[in-house]
């Protein structure tokens, strides 16, 4: 059975920084899409980066490019969000997500991503 269990959640003051962990298990995960989402009280659940685990391409939402990077470690089957310069807006419960239907154009879509974490909660103070 595939699980998803994210840390590294937290209060940050604006122009903080927090890095996210997503440790993946239940299976092998080559040719898996990981992404990170997020989800605002009141608001629908975001896509905000994926990362393919075979060959490391990556896809940003607009609102977090350039301030946050996704990364992954093959040994330890962990996906990481390093997130930098982090706005109030930024605060939300963030999920990581796993896939094996990953392609360039529906990245970004929920409805792609079979796999979810119990999610981590970021707060962003001003």
């Amino acid at each position: 059975q595939v699980q998803l269990v994210e840390s590294g959640g937290g209060s940050v003051q604006a122009g903080g920084s927090l890095r996210l962990s997503c440790a993946a298990s239940g299976r092998t995960f080559s040719n898996y899409g990981m992404g990170w989402f997020r989800q605002a009280p009141g608001k629908e659940r975001e896509f905000v980066a994926v990362i393919r685990w075979s060959g490391g391409s990556t896809h940003y939402a607009d609102s977090v490019k350039g301030r946050f990077t996704i990364s992954r470690d093959n040994a330890k089957n962990t996906v990481y969000l390093q997130m930098n310069s982090l706005k109030p807006e930024d605060t939300a419960v963030y999920y990581c997500a796993g896939t094996q239907y990953y392609t360039d154009t529906s990245y970004y879509a929920r409805g792609v991503y079979e796999y979810w974490g119990q999610g981590t909660q970021v707060t962003v103070s001003s």
